[in-house]
């Protein structure tokens, strides 16, 4: 059986692509853009990669087309399948259909967190012996891919609330059908899909409804904007977490490097880890509760988070060169960019930290985070923003809305000859985007590499 995938290059449906190849299929995609880690990952697993959508790929006719969410009408491969009458379905759908029917589902969905805190959750099931599945937006670095199907009937997902498909606009989770069920957080995000919080709490309530009654949602008990949705209807058992509430986590370290694990007040166990920030604090919690659902002890599962290598680009430190270290960060959310810097700010004291930042997600392009990126950024000593095409506001008002050093920039190779003047020895430069970012990462550590050597 050949499937062809179209959008293959996203974390969703690249991580498919090697559930499919797991199974038996013949698996080929296609993508506009091409680019690393998830495209180095599929050509390592023999995935054939076609760039660009000439409906020539459609032949021989495949078995099924799965069409990724970034795939709209117009799209010739998209017309040529319609025109054709071609076999096609969802990504979310082909899963449920060909992974997931039958097996235990451990989903985390949420705002932020979604892939770390999953790839964790795995983590904790592997280190258990429990050998589960998983698919997870990103590429940890404790498996060597970011999907496969397991041994047992446990398989970890992330639960992403963007739309399906073009012929399918619910959001992806509603055909996951979990058992158990993380809520990280939430807030008003994709204002490219979603109107308003409402309309995103309103799939969340769809997602709650197909958890069963024997199933458990594991929920921080102080986000006002997920008790709105328990209040609309939830049939399961529900596991709250928080500073008041049975479980919660307690921090040793101020960088969030240590915490304990509560259980009605009692220290129940504790993690000392190489990850920072208390968002990743409440992500390891959940984590551990999720697994504990399916009878991990807390002892066992801190253990496990304890040697947790992470996930690229959440925080990864790609290397050091001239004694300035830079890391590769995923965050696109002001909150999400917030925590990040938190966390590193918490670790390295009055150490110099740089944020460059790029907003690039569609959220960001249509400007609907605009008035909150300056505070978002402030612990930063210098913040450089990055203005990508497509943007149809100016990062001017940001950039006044600033309280500590922030420049506009339009052009990558200047970008970097600017921060290798800026970056001395002893700095912490974070490059934040959801993109390939022109490959800033890789251009910056080389240059400074070339300045140690002048």
């Amino acid at each position: 059986m050949h499937i062809h995938i179209l959008g293959i290059c996203g974390t969703f449906m690249g991580s498919l692509a090697l559930l499919a190849r797991e199974l038996g299929y013949r698996v080929t995609g296609s993508d506009a853009n091409v680019y690393p880690p998830m495209s180095t990952q599929l050509q390592q697993q023999g995935i054939e990669l076609i760039e660009g959508y000439d409906p020539a790929q459609l032949e021989p006719v495949p078995d099924c087309v799965v069409i990724g969410n970034a795939m709209t009408r117009g799209n010739p491969c998209v017309e040529a399948v319609l025109e054709r009458g071609l076999n096609y379905t969802s990504g979310p759908q082909w899963l449920h259909d060909h992974v997931l029917r039958e097996r235990w589902v451990l989903a985390v969905s949420g705002t932020h967190g979604k892939t770390s805190t999953a790839t964790m959750l795995a983590w904790i099931l592997e280190q258990a012996g429990m050998a589960p599945g998983f698919l997870i937006g990103g590429i940890p670095h404790n498996f060597d891919s970011s999907a496969r199907l397991g041994e047992t009937p446990f398989f970890v997902i992330e639960a992403d609330e963007y739309d399906t498909a073009f012929f399918d606009k619910r959001s992806k989770f509603v055909h996951y059908c979990p058992r158990t069920l993380i809520m990280n957080n939430l807030e008003f995000d994709h204002a490219d899909i979603f109107p308003d919080l409402a309309a995103i709490q309103r799939q969340f309530h769809h997602l709650i409804r197909v958890v069963p009654a024997g199933g458990q949602v594991i929920c921080p008990a102080d986000s006002a904007a997920l008790a709105e949705v328990i209040d609309m209807g939830c049939w399961s058992e529900t596991l709250p977490t928080g500073q008041d509430a049975q479980w919660r986590a307690e921090a040793l370290s101020d960088d969030g490097s240590r915490y304990a694990i509560i259980q009605s007040d009692e220290n129940v166990a504790e993690v000392n880890w190489a990850l920072t920030g208390a968002h990743n604090v409440s992500n390891g919690l959940h984590a551990l509760l999720a697994a504990r659902h399916v009878g991990v002890t807390p002892v066992i599962a801190a253990e496990a988070l304890s040697n947790f290598g992470g996930v690229k680009r959440r925080m990864e430190l790609l290397g050091e060169a001239d004694g300035v270290k830079v890391y590769d960060d995923f965050a696109h959310h002001p909150t999400a960019i917030e925590t990040t810097l938190a966390g590193i700010r918490a670790k390295i004291g009055d150490a110099p930290l740089l944020a460059v930042i790029e907003p690039r997600s569609n959220t960001m392009r249509l400007g609907a985070h605009k008035q909150a990126l300056a505070a978002s950024a402030a612990l930063a000593d210098a913040v450089y923003w990055y203005q990508p095409e497509g943007i149809d506001w100016s990062l001017d008002s940001v950039i006044d809305a600033s309280t500590n050093p922030a420049s506009p920039h339009r052009d990558i190779a200047a970008l970097v000859e600017q921060l290798a003047l800026d970056a001395q020895p002893g700095t912490h430069l974070v490059v934040m985007s959801n993109g390939g970012f022109g490959g800033i990462h890789g251009k910056l550590l080389a240059r400074l590499q070339q300045r140690s050597g002048q």
